[in-house]
């Protein structure tokens, strides 16, 4: 395969890296580099904000609910400038996943309720799907949905939600029948967080971020009208969710913009006097790394080149996410084994430090790589992804 980016792609790239370089404020980017999880949602509304100012606060929307008209080429392209500039890849709950299903399924209330909001970053949304006993099989789940005349009275608890400590709002899968199979009876539904009944405790994960928490439901009332599409689909929303960015999976821009983070530790770490750049060992682990990501790279590239093309788009969706997700941990090891002692720093012992003993590098790269540990678990385990590969594209 060759590929090749037009002149007007290479002109728009210009563009995009100049807008980048003007307009994103430097504390913030410091922040997004160290990787502070989740990220402070002032930085977020704040750089949400300038971009949707320009127009290009939802790339990958229709044009008529506030995104803009670009190709699958030109959408590639600024989410590698956005990463590269270190500036935050705002709402993967709200513009990438929720967004999506309300413009696709929800009612027209709903689309001119939330997505201005979600554009403007003015309102954080979490995702309600995972429970203690349904996490990779949904199927599973027993949060339950009872309707109540014109509301429903949710009863349950989920865990491992994304931001829900912070989120003004939430997309939760809910068991609105029981007398069916388990698939049939799951509904997609929005969810005000302070609505009363919702207790939500964090969880402290590995690195010491708050990222993640349990949501307890105990009768939660909630609106006829934030049920989204029709009662009983939640398990298809879920799917077209989950399977809407084919290419997100892969965690492309991030392990491109990490792996020169490795170049970077490199160069800067000497070894008897010679940089680790050019040590032999290195050189050969590196270079297996970036061999390995420049073919995840081209696959990605050749999925956007063939868009429109669904045949297995599922098992081409798991398949990214696989070597993505492996690549993400291969290539945070690489940063923590080049760094040494150093790698003993965390993010949030140095964040807040400007005149820094250690190289700029060293914040946050040990909890970025315990981070990527539970990559090959988040959005999907690995035997799954591997399980749908089998079954969708080898008929196993």
């Amino acid at each position: 395969m060759h590929f090749e980016y037009a002149p007007e792609d290479e002109a728009f790239r210009q563009e995009v890296r100049q807008f980048f370089k003007d307009n994103l404020p430097p504390d913030i980017a410091r922040r997004a580099a160290i990787g502070a999880h989740p990220p402070l949602k002032d930085d977020v509304r704040t750089w949400q904000g300038i971009l949707h100012r320009k127009g290009w606060g939802a790339p990958h929307w229709p044009k008529e609910y506030g995104g803009v008209d670009w190709s699958p080429v030109r959408k590639h392209i600024f989410m590698e400038e956005l990463y590269n500039a270190d500036g935050l890849d705002y709402g993967w709950q709200s513009l990438h996943m929720v967004a999506p299903v309300l413009i696709a399924f929800g009612s027209e209330w709903q689309k001119q309720r939330f997505l201005p909001t979600i554009l403007s970053g003015e309102e954080f949304w979490c995702q309600g799907f995972s429970e203690p006993n349904a996490g990779s099989d949904l199927a599973n789940l027993r949060t339950t949905a009872v309707l109540d005349g014109d509301e429903y009275v949710i009863n349950g608890q989920k865990v491992w939600t994304s931001d829900a400590v912070q989120a003004e709002w939430g997309f939760f899968l809910v068991r609105t029948d029981t007398t069916v199979k388990p698939q049939r009876g799951i509904s997609f539904i929005l969810v005000k967080m302070d609505t009363p009944g919702i207790t939500v405790r964090p969880i402290i994960s590995i690195e010491g971020g708050r990222g993640l928490n349990e949501v307890f439901l105990d009768n939660v009332r909630v609106p006829r009208s934030h049920l989204v599409g029709e009662p009983g689909m939640g398990w298809t929303y879920a799917k077209y969710l989950l399977g809407k960015e084919r290419t997100t999976s892969a965690f492309l821009y991030f392990n491109k913009r990490e792996l020169e983070r490795v170049r970077e530790i490199a160069r800067g770490e000497l070894v008897d006097g010679l940089p680790l750049l050019e040590t032999p060992e290195f050189a050969r682990k590196l270079a297996r790394v970036e061999t390995d990501l420049l073919a995840l790279e081209w696959s990605v590239l050749r999925v956007l080149a063939e868009e429109n093309n669904r045949h297995n788009a599922d098992a081409v969706v798991s398949a990214l996410k696989v070597r993505g997700s492996l690549m993400q941990q291969r290539v945070t090891e690489l940063q923590v084994d080049a760094m040494g002692p150093r790698a003993l720093r965390f993010y949030e012992h140095d964040e807040d430090s400007d005149t820094l003993l250690w190289p700029s590098y060293v914040p946050g790269r040990t909890a970025g790589y315990l981070i990527a540990r539970a990559s090959t678990i988040y959005g999907g385990a690995l035997e799954v992804q591997k399980n749908i590969i089998a079954r969708l594209a080898f008929g196993l």
